[in-house]
């Protein structure tokens, strides 16, 4: 701080030539300021001396060697002594004053202030660049910059909203969000004006039903529920057919009796009809920044939003037009579930896109023959909310089969293939922990991984139980749920629990891979066999998953305490189909089973045979490719029978040819950078058997409906046609040669 006695006795030109500043700091201790203070006053008192000193020679300089010497004599002690009080005088009244000024400006601090020099390198603005800043310069100085609209334009932004909007385009009323915090990742951002529709489950024959109704989902918001489908199929559809905006909300009559979610609830989940990185599609997503800008088709480019059951019920209330069909009805209260169209709604998704590191965490048991071949056992660590099911039941089973395994191996278990146990993180996402491993080792992982089990979703109940899975390991799967005892039916096996009388086990237990299990990726990606386990309960599902309410206590409740019962059934299925794939000589899937697979689908397309046959089509060189596949199995089958087992080499080599089938469904014709799925069977895209399916049906649909709203359907495309039932034979025909394993053994005509 600069002396005032400085500004005083200092020339104008030594007062420019410095610019000093000051910050002000608290001082950590009462006495360190009474210290400083008494520093400064020190500092005074010499600074006093020398200003006078360097006064009385510039006098002399100015006024000639002669009035010096007449200065000198006239100066005698007494005149002395009153100059030095006259001055001491004016420093103590300046001091004073200074005093009282400073400690007006910081009278509110309560602390000590200390003089910081200009070495910290803080830059003033112009304007106050050489001046001193005060307590109360300071704080008008925050008050002017602070900027209440901004906080309040911030704060707007942020939240996801939905408004009425009336006949002028103007907003009339704001429908609260009841849980604004759960949101849809990759949902497109932005807003979307449109009266309202209620589209039932969202499924395409929805679509198509409220056309046939006259009500066109194209620019519309659409309301749907959820069940039989996954988010991301809901929006896809709803964006396939023109809707401008989907809000999703859970109906009471999904969920169990025994088991209320709250009508305040909703229910978070990801829009990407994918897994991974949806921003990287096809590659791993390592080193990003190096890959051209490039986005996932499965991403919608409408703005979505889960919305409670309460707040549905009051947008039901809303809709005119016709009545849902009976099938579509809910449970909500004092509500009719119209159709609509209903007033109009503005969505507003402000989803802000941040890219974050994830974490995988991996551990390995090596095997002592086949160590490069593995048995993957992966669950996902992460949830939305507390994830008692999400993850927190699956990461548990993880660990404990990890504990066991390493106390077998302490006492002598030595496993002929390695077991990697992975902690996948990003699950919640679209599986990106473990598709972007699936991607970074694509050329090779169907060379190296057997079969992938995964641990997710694995008790949401207890009263049934299923195992989603490829046909590799229906087999094995049926053999070892003979040997697990029931959690809930004393003296019964899992089997006997889940058989019906007069019933197929299959039928009751076996169920196709989800798109939002990491299993999926595994299979429809990677061409690696793959299951996922689960107890259920039966009827509607467990209402609390992917909410706020996935507690351990709900989930405990759920299954009146049985939960850790449950839990240790699941792992030990898992553990014994893990000693049966690690340790036995010869992988035990049954390749064999994919030709009765094949049987199966060709079957549904035998009810489109007329109408190929009429276009000059034939399904002959489909039913020659499954032929083909059949007598190769066979023969497979019969020289392993035939060989030693004792033969390590030859045991290998049999094992690769296993392990490799689930890959031969993959089409080699398509690109995994534009289809990732590649899978005939199970994946996404024209090359599988679903897309041929769907695009025959049309042809059924030619000349039915109204024109009018033909715009919003596909049409049937006699080239796509073709294309699609060339490249599902050749697929076909690739596994069949590929298994047979003699490329110069081939008769079939080119």
């Amino acid at each position: 701080m600069e002396r005032l006695q400085g500004f005083f006795l200092k020339s104008p030109q030594d007062l420019s030539s410095h610019h000093p500043y000051i910050i002000y700091k608290q001082e950590e201790e009462e006495n360190q300021g009474k210290q400083l203070e008494e520093d400064e006053i020190q500092e005074e008192e010499e600074d006093s001396a020398a200003l006078i000193m360097d006064m009385e020679l510039r006098a002399t300089n100015q006024q000639g060697r002669k009035w010096g010497k007449h200065r000198r004599q006239n100066l005698t002690p007494k005149i002395v002594t009153y100059f030095i009080l006259i001055n001491l005088l004016i420093f103590i009244v300046a001091f004073l004053l200074g005093y009282i000024a400073f400690r007006g400006s910081c009278q509110s601090c309560k602390v000590s202030v200390s003089e910081v020099n200009d070495d910290l390198g803080y830059e003033l603005a112009p304007e106050t660049s050489g001046s001193t800043l005060y307590w109360a310069d300071l704080r008008e100085m925050f008050h002017k910059y602070l900027d209440e609209e901004h906080l309040k334009s911030s704060i707007r932004a942020q939240p996801n909203t939905l408004h009425w909007i009336d006949g002028s385009g103007n907003i009339s009323g704001e429908l609260q969000l009841e849980d604004p915090d759960v949101y849809c990742p990759y949902s497109a951002k932005g807003s979307a004006i449109g009266g309202l529709i209620y589209a039932n489950y969202g499924h395409l024959k929805d679509m198509l039903a409220l056309q046939e109704k006259g009500l066109d989902p194209k620019g519309h918001l659409l309301l749907v529920r959820i069940g039989h489908m996954s988010f991301a199929e809901k929006v896809s559809n709803a964006e396939a057919f023109g809707a401008l905006g989907v809000l999703i909300y859970p109906d009471p009559a999904d969920i169990h009796k025994k088991l209320r979610l709250s009508n305040h609830t909703a229910v978070y989940g990801h829009v990407h009809l994918g897994t991974g990185d949806p921003y990287t599609p096809g590659f791993p997503s390592f080193n990003q920044t190096q890959f051209p800008p490039v986005e996932s088709s499965g991403l919608p480019s409408i703005p979505v939003q889960p919305i409670s059951a309460n707040m549905a019920a009051q947008l039901l209330r809303k809709l005119s037009g016709p009545k849902a069909p009976s099938e579509w009805k809910g449970t909500l209260s004092d509500t009719q579930y119209r159709l609509g169209p209903g007033p109009t709604l503005r969505l507003i998704v402000n989803n802000h896109r941040a890219s974050t590191p994830i974490i995988s965490i991996f551990g390995c048991i090596e095997g002592r023959s086949e160590p490069d071949h593995y048995i993957v056992i992966g669950a996902q660590r992460d949830a939305w909310g507390p994830g008692a099911a999400k993850s927190a039941v699956g990461t548990a089973i993880l660990l404990e089969l990890v504990r066991t395994f390493s106390a077998m191996v302490r006492n002598g278990f030595q496993p002929r293939r390695s077991l990697l146990f992975i902690s996948w993180d990003a699950g919640d996402f679209g599986n990106v922990g473990a598709t972007e491993w699936l991607e970074g080792y694509l050329t090779m992982l169907h060379l190296k991984a057997a079969v992938y089990v995964s641990l997710d979703n694995a008790v949401l109940g207890d009263d049934q139980f299923h195992a989603k899975t490829s046909p590799l390991l229906t087999s094995l799967i049926k053999s070892i749920l003979k040997q697990v005892d029931s959690p809930n039916h004393s003296g019964q096996t899992l089997y006997d629990q889940v058989v019906i009388t007069g019933q197929s086990w299959e039928a009751e237990v076996i169920q196709p891979l989800p798109m939002d299990s990491s299993a999926y990726s595994f299979t429809a990606f990677g061409g690696v066999p793959a299951v996922e386990f689960s107890f259920t309960e039966e009827g509607p599902p467990y209402p609390f998953l992917n909410t706020k309410e996935d507690t351990f206590e709900n989930l405990h409740g759920a299954l009146q305490g049985r939960l850790p019962a449950v839990a240790r059934a699941v792992a030990m299925v898992v553990g014994q189909l893990l000693i049966r794939l690690s340790q036995d000589r010869l992988l035990p899937l049954d390749f064999g089973c994919y030709g009765d697979v094949i049987l199966k689908h060709i079957g549904r397309l035998n009810e489109f045979s007329g109408d190929l046959k009429a276009r000059g089509l034939t399904l002959q060189w489909i039913y020659s490719a499954r032929g083909d596949y059949i007598r190769s199995a066979e023969k497979l089958q019969k020289e392993i029978y035939s060989s030693e087992e004792s033969n390590e080499r030859l045991m290998r080599m049999y094992n690769v040819q296993i392990m490799r089938v689930e890959f031969y469904f993959l089409s080699q014709y398509v690109s995994p950078a534009i289809y990732p799925f590649r899978h005939i069977f199970l994946g996404q895209g024209n090359h599988t058997l679903r897309a041929l399916l769907e695009h025959l049906q049309l042809l059924r649909d030619e000349g039915t409906g109204d024109s009018s709203l033909r715009y919003s359907r596909p049409h049937f495309e006699e080239g796509l046609l073709r294309r699609q039932l060339a490249l599902l034979t050749w697929t076909l025909q690739g596994a069949a040669n590929a298994l047979s394993g003699d490329v110069w053994n081939i008769d079939n005509n080119f």
